[in-house]
């Protein structure tokens, strides 16, 4: 609606929906507008000024749709199961809501207790003991944060218990231990000594991945390229548990975060720093970036001065694209489920007939891609291990 308040300005009241499909949330606005309005010739008015005021935000609901296929890579304050395990969770009353159980679901403060209560279906709520009140906000702990805990908590018991069966120098008893200590010994042997190597030693000592163990890989003497397998396993390990806890229903691959990605990639970045740094010294780590130019004198000096910033800038970017890299790898994997089975919900609204074969064939795709990603989440967290440990390597050895 549009009442003429003044013959060039046009007043009224608006309420609309959007719903984004990159963000997978719906908003409802509400609110009033002025439209500056200048006549050109008869019949015919040109825009000259768009003022809206929006007097109240809706409830934002972030539920899963066709149209939504990042819904389950997103983070969230809760995990979703289903509908049945939560029928009976509801509030009274509005007022017993805390602010972050709102904010959380993706609700406005003023949201009604029907739309909450609503929300709540097939939701299990994480605890918020940091998040403080609505004027002094706190931390809000999310699904993938609780996940990393897990994934944690499982290196420390998994690798506490190995490193306690084999500190005697004898091989690990069990398949379980063995099937760990094999990853283990993979990443050691065919990826930090090969790539790392033994530049302290002579060359003709330098390969003795066998010859300075007792039983089954287990380490008497060590090797130079050692000090570096405590970062490089934990890199190994923690992605690849990552990856794997998003093969579980209602939970999700943390590394399908861009935030958490970037932090590993930082993570990787500074050891490739500092472990440069201890090798060389701080101005010759800087001074190693820069490769031989073959030149002399003030030529030397020239183009030294303008490949720094370019290798500086070389190094960063290289360390850069791990985030990328293992971001993209994992949440395109796991969009690719959600489209799959997207293709039931459009089916749906067509003919049962077609219904059933789209649903066949999404279940068939989905199981396919599962086994597939099963590989990808195993194949991404060693590329990641690899590439850092290049990146090291390049650090702390002369070129």
């Amino acid at each position: 609606m549009c009442d003429v308040g003044r013959e060039d300005w046009c007043t009224g009241a608006l309420e609309f929906e959007i719903f984004s499909p990159p963000f997978g949330c719906k908003c409802r606005l509400t609110g009033n507008f002025e439209l500056g309005l200048r006549k050109q010739h008869a019949g015919s008015y040109r825009i000259s000024a768009l003022h809206i005021r929006v007097s109240k935000l809706g409830g934002i609901d972030r539920k899963m749709s066709a149209e939504d296929h990042f819904h389950h890579v997103r983070d969230f304050g809760f995990f979703e199961v289903p509908s049945f395990l939560t029928s009976s969770h509801a509030y009274a009353s509005a007022g017993d809501v805390p602010w972050h159980v709102k904010h959380v679901l993706h609700l406005s403060q003023d949201a009604s207790l029907d739309e909450i209560n609503h929300s709540l279906v097939g939701k299990v709520l994480i605890p918020q003991p940091f998040a403080g009140t609505y004027e002094h906000r706190g931390l809000i702990v999310t699904k993938f944060m609780v996940l990393q805990v897990v994934v944690l908590v499982l290196c420390l018991l998994i690798f506490r218990g190995l490193a306690f069966r084999i500190r005697s120098g004898q091989p690990a008893q069990g398949r379980f231990w063995n099937f760990w200590e094999a990853f283990a010994l993979v990443i050691r042997d065919q990826v930090v000594r090969p790539t790392i190597g033994d530049h302290a030693h002579d060359h003709s000592h330098a390969d003795h991945s066998h010859a300075d163990h007792s039983h089954h890989g287990v380490p008497t003497g060590g090797h130079p390229a050692d000090r570096y397998l405590p970062f490089v396993w934990s890199c190994f390990f923690y992605i690849l548990f990552c990856n794997l806890l998003g093969a579980v229903p209602s939970l999700g691959s943390a590394t399908g975060n861009i935030n958490v990605t970037v932090a590993l990639a930082g993570t990787a970045f500074l050891a490739s720093f500092l472990y440069g740094v201890q090798a060389m010294g701080l101005g010759g780590f800087f001074a190693n970036l820069i490769p031989g130019t073959g030149m002399t004198g003030v030529a030397n000096l020239a183009m030294s001065a303008l490949m720094f910033p370019i290798e500086l800038m070389g190094f960063v970017i290289k360390h850069s694209i791990l985030a990328l890299r293992l971001f993209g790898n994992i949440m395109g994997g796991h969009t690719a489920l959600g489209v799959i089975l997207g293709f039931i919900g459009s089916a749906a609204k067509g003919s049962f007939a077609l219904w059933s074969v789209v649903t066949v064939g999404s279940v068939l795709g989905q199981i396919g891609v599962g086994l597939l990603e099963l590989l990808v989440a195993v194949l991404q967290a060693y590329v990641f291990s690899f590439l850092a440990t290049i990146f090291i390597s390049g650090a702390v050895h002369k070129h």
